[in-house]
């Protein structure tokens, strides 16, 4: 007989968290659409070279214009997708910047080489935009297996070209972070020691250095999701992120002061509610048109059993273990 695991509404009870609400809105995170030059194993977003969604340059200038507006909003986290294939990446960042926003971009690295990328790494410099860079393993095997052949030697090659403009280099103000997840179904080991482990390895074999490395638990949604089912594991991973539910976990989980806009400009509580499009409770205000930050800001967060990704031993955001 299965197991009946509690809903995570009363795991937030149990922590005397429910309804879980959100304690301000200080960033504001943009998907901009769903095309990549990857088509990775664990993408929540379904992402991929032949996906055509993207955002238009009216929704781009609501994104600046709400910057514009409300001051309190400190930071733009741009993702995708490949972020940099749209056409209004740069103006959104750049416009960011000189508002004095700090910007930051999730960069899968080899985007760095593709055709018309030719001046990425130099704008991303020269905007002092954050760099928060994917990199699933530090030897090519594991890398290659979760995000395809070569993409390792070329995330490699990315890095370095990255570090000859100061990113990561102590003494600049030009930040790279990089990003670890499993490639299978089990919780990231601790943060703080396979930093250690990634900073000593990519130093000894390739001369790389970097900021901080982000240790993310990979969400049942989409890819993944389809993965657990294929391989018999769902129910057997959902018992094991809900078995280690962590209550200070949950109490910073980055929705509470994030809202998520979605290419077409429906807003969110976190990138991973856009994808199984499951907008703001606040329906007056789901658009970014009608951006209030003052309901945004005490809304109640729309949790569901993915949530447990996020919630499980250290937690995971897209800033990394938060527990």
């Amino acid at each position: 007989m299965a197991t009946i695991l509690p809903t995570f509404a009363q795991s937030l009870a149990g922590a005397n968290l429910f309804p879980l609400l959100a304690t301000g809105v200080s960033t504001l995170q943009v998907n901009v659409g769903k095309r990549c030059n990857q088509a990775c194993h664990h993408c929540h977003v379904d992402a991929g070279p032949n996906r055509t969604e993207e955002m238009n340059r009216d929704t781009a200038e609501l994104v600046v214009d709400v910057l514009r507006r409300h001051p309190e909003l400190t930071t733009l986290d741009i993702t995708g997708g490949a972020p940099e294939l749209n056409p209004h990446f740069r103006y959104m960042a750049s416009e960011a910047r000189g508002m004095g926003r700090h910007v930051i971009d999730r960069c899968n690295l080899t985007i760095l080489f593709e055709t018309g990328q030719e001046t990425l790494a130099r704008f991303l410099a020269d905007n002092r935009v954050e760099v928060v860079a994917s990199l699933p393993f530090y030897l090519a095997d594991r890398t290659d297996k979760q995000r395809g052949l070569g993409v390792f030697s070329k995330s490699v090659e990315g890095l370095l070209l990255l570090n000859s403009l100061g990113y990561g280099v102590d003494g600049t103000d030009l930040t790279l972070n990089l990003v670890y997840n499993p490639n299978g179904a089990f919780l990231p080991p601790d943060q703080t020691e396979m930093e250690a482990e990634y900073r000593r390895e990519l130093m000894a074999r390739h001369g790389i250095v970097f900021t901080n490395l982000f240790t993310l638990t990979n969400l049942p949604i989409a890819r993944f999701q389809h993965f657990l089912e294929r391989s018999g594991n769902l129910d057997k991973y959902m018992a094991k992120l809900s078995g280690a539910f962590n209550g200070a976990a949950a109490s910073n989980v980055m929705c509470r002061s994030l809202v998520s806009v979605g290419y077409d400009g429906t807003l969110y509580d976190c990138d991973f509610n856009q994808m199984l499009e499951l907008p703001v409770s606040t329906g007056t205000t789901s658009h970014i048109r009608n951006f209030d930050a003052h309901l945004l800001a005490r809304r109640e967060i729309v949790t569901g059993a993915h949530c447990y990704g996020c919630t499980a031993g250290a937690g995971s955001s897209c800033g990394g273990a938060v527990a």
